[in-house]
């Protein structure tokens, strides 16, 4: 029995997350008034979380080519050139909105979504990564919710084998009502070994690949492209439920599949489902596409065309396949237990047409539904510009010690231990170096590896967007920097409020155009990423948080460093010079309760030229333990420095007059190095003749802790302590 058409209400167009005027718009496009099903394929082409139609004028000042870069933004991911026929194939996606809804599901399908994008490419993944932020600690939400994000990551990335080796975890107030969860995949492939998701050739099969299709996650990138009120719980029929072990099962057919020369083009069913997958894959082949949804696997019954075309059912993909490859692409698809079905053949007519049950449900121009999607210069202020903390009004303490302590077990602050020993980050034997350092090193083969960290600082952004911005370039660059590595290429997660508000608009095209700027200087192109806008609460937005993944080589892994203190009697040499900026400092925030002031100013000139100065000391074999200087200062660096050796301690002299600046100081482009005592002043003179302040500021301590003249002296089990010691607190469970 067919069913009555469906009357298009205003309502029913707002509810599909489009104003009067975009819905307007389709109607001039296509001459008439739309079906549901069409209804619902343009909500989802059209939404920001598809069309970035906010961002897009942005985006596109962005660097995104380089001498290593074989694919830029446009793909599923970006793909760099490693040197030897390898290829690095990453993203770094969000699944903000879900993740909050429904903590283990939403962040577990994250964790699969971005490790589609990567073996969409032809990829095998071999390393994952994540971003989080929670609301502050006290909030009755926020312990379940670490719960369940830190659990769903593990979950997926353990089943699926894939190690999940480094990331950041940060609490702060502004996330109470909209955390955020970026997961990043890093994948290897061979450079003659890429797909696309560009079809080509008429009258050409398109094939379902992978688990049926159900009602979940329907109008789930719609629901991404709002903000939440108070009845943010009532949308959870709009998250995704993720199968691992199907996920992998997928991963093996595909590339299988891929091997055997059957694949054209090859897409996942991520955000929009089907309709997404479908219309880009025709879209950039100016090809045609028709869909015949009566073939498509359901594992439901009675779905209509509309539930079909907008489900957001995960381990799927759409590909367009070799016609004379058909029964062999069967055959792989059905030893994994996967589905296989044709569903559809590619056109020159250059429409989007969908039919089911006989009927025609959806007849669109293909092209346009990409191409003239709106595309908003929205309305931005300029941020205000913070005040200058002068470092002299900031009073010494009558004790460092306490200080030190507090800050180094505060909940932004203290080790990551109880959240990363809940995923399994050494499955594939091939990680060097494990969560706790700079950044994660992974073994590609022989000799050669790749470091790969994430990276930002929200409250310096919301301070100052354009310097926040390149902070967070220049503090991935240093990252990777800091174990050996040459920085090659960045994906980044733009996650911002509603963009429709001019002072948040502000902030996105200014942390973009620090992005830009700090990219350029450094040589870090982008060739991925995604933006997560409408990222708030009753009208409260979370802090500007544009995530930064960065990936680098390492030709020879036996010269990696690490951070660990390795000999007792080496010297501590900090590279870059002491400190004095102390704005937006952890030290202001922990101690002394003020969130106020310009963060440290990023000197691009400086990042670059210490950088490559650090980098070249690792390479001679110079130093012995390497640590960046960024959140809570030196005192921190030292402290970490210690703590990762085991037993081993720092001894140091620094100015009497404001050792609490000295310690404590954000400021950028800074390292500590350790080295032999023999070596100490040829480096240090190295460092001067390179124009790069460098000074022996004390030495390794045999007896552990932290002794600085003047003013403190902490014994290794007290600094273990505070570190080890808050999350396990908080999550409820003795530390090890």
């Amino acid at each position: 029995m067919t069913q009555a058409p469906i009357k298009i209400t205003p309502q029913l167009v707002k509810e599909h997350g489009l104003k009067p005027d975009e819905y307007d718009r389709f109607v001039k496009l296509i001459g008439r008034e739309p079906t549901i099903t069409e209804l619902g394929i343009v909500s989802a082409m059209w939404n920001e979380h598809c069309s970035y139609k906010s961002s897009k004028k942005w985006l596109k000042t962005l660097p995104t080519t380089g001498k290593r870069v074989i694919q830029g933004p446009g793909e599923n991911a970006g793909v760099i050139d490693i040197g030897d026929g390898d290829a690095i194939v990453f993203k770094m996606e969000s699944h903000n909105h879900p993740s909050f809804i429904e903590p283990y599901q939403g962040s577990a399908t994250g964790v699969g979504g971005i490790l589609r994008d990567v073996f969409t490419m032809g990829a095998r993944p071999i390393a994952a990564l994540n971003a989080l932020r929670f609301g502050a600690p006290e909030h009755p939400r926020t312990r379940h919710l670490v719960s369940g994000v830190v659990a769903g990551i593990g979950g997926y990335g353990n089943s699926f084998g894939v190690p999940t080796v480094g990331g950041e975890v940060n609490f702060h107030p502004r996330y109470n009502g909209n955390i955020l969860v970026n997961a990043m995949a890093v994948g290897l492939a061979r450079t003659d070994g890429i797909f696309y998701s560009k079809a080509t050739g008429v009258g050409l099969p398109v094939v379902y690949l992978g688990a049926k299709t159900g009602r979940d996650g329907i109008h789930g990138a719609t629901m991404a492209s709002a903000e939440f009120d108070d009845k943010a719980e009532e949308k959870r029929p709009t998250v995704q439920v993720g199968d691992p072990f199907t996920e992998k099962c997928l991963l093996e057919a595909c590339l299988e599949l891929m091997a055997s020369g059957a694949v054209i083009a090859i897409q996942d069913m991520g955000a929009a489902g089907l309709t997404c997958s479908a219309v880009e894959m025709g879209a950039k082949g100016d090809l045609g596409i028709d869909l015949d949804l009566d073939k498509v696997p359901c594992r439901e019954e009675g779905m209509t065309a509309y539930e079909m075309m907008l489900s957001e059912s995960q381990e799927r993909m759409l590909m367009v396949l070799r016609p004379e490859k058909e029964k062999e692409a069967e055959a792989i698809f059905r030893k994994w237990g996967l589905d296989f079905a044709i569903v559809g053949y590619t056109t020159d007519t250059l429409r989007f047409r969908i039919s089911h049950q006989g009927e025609l449900k959806a007849d669109l121009p293909i092209k346009e539904l990409g191409d003239q999607a709106p595309e908003y210069d929205r309305p931005w202020t300029e941020p205000a510009q913070p005040a200058f903390i002068d470092p002299d009004t900031i009073p010494t303490p009558n004790d460092l010690k306490p200080a030190i302590l507090k800050i180094l077990g505060s909940p932004d602050m203290c080790s990551r231990r109880w959240v990363w020993e809940q995923y399994d980050h050494l499955i594939q034997s091939n990680t060097a170096q494990i969560p706790g350092g700079d950044a994660a090193v992974v073994r590609i083969a022989g000799k050669k590896a790749i470091a790969v960290t994430t990276d930002v600082t929200p409250r310096y952004v919301e301070a100052d967007p354009f310097e926040g911005g390149k902070q967070a370039v220049a503090e991935c660059w240093r990252n990777l920097t800091s174990v050996g590595a040459e920085p090659i290429a960045l994906t980044d997660n733009l996650n911002f409020g509603n963009p429709e508000r001019p002072e948040i608009m502000g902030q996105f095209v200014k942390a973009i155009a620090g992005i830009r700027e700090a990219c350029l200087a450094l040589n870090f192109p982008v060739v991925s990423g995604n933006v997560s806008l409408y990222n708030e609460t009753n009208g409260q937005a979370i802090l500007p948080t544009p995530a930064i993944g960065g990936v680098g080589l390492l030709p020879d892994l036996s010269v990696m460093a690490t951070i660990a203190f390795k000999a007792a009697g080496d010297s501590i040499v900090l590279i870059g010079g002491h400190g004095s900026h102390i704005g937006q400092s952890i030290y202001l925030r922990e101690i002394l309760g003020r969130e106020e002031g310009a963060p440290p100013p990023v000197d691009l000139g400086r990042e670059r030229r210490h950088g490559d100065f650090v980098r070249k000391i690792i390479r001679a074999r110079k130093v012995t333990a390497v640590h960046d200087i960024s959140d809570g200062g030196l005192a921190q660096c030292l402290a970490e420095m210690a703590l990762a050796s085991g037993t081993l301690g720092a001894e140091i002299a620094l100015d009497a007059h404001a050792p609490h600046i000295a310690l404590f100081a954000e400021d950028q482009a800074r390292y500590v190095v350790t080295c032999t005592a023999e070596g100490a002043r040829a480096l240090v003179e190295e460092a001067w003749d390179a124009g790069i302040a460098a000074e022996q500021i004390g030495e390794v301590a045999a007896a552990g802790g932290l002794i600085v003249w003047p003013g403190a002296s902490i014994s290794h089990e007290e600094l273990r302590n505070a570190h080890e010691g808050w999350f396990p607190g908080f999550m409820g469970v003795n530390p090890a």
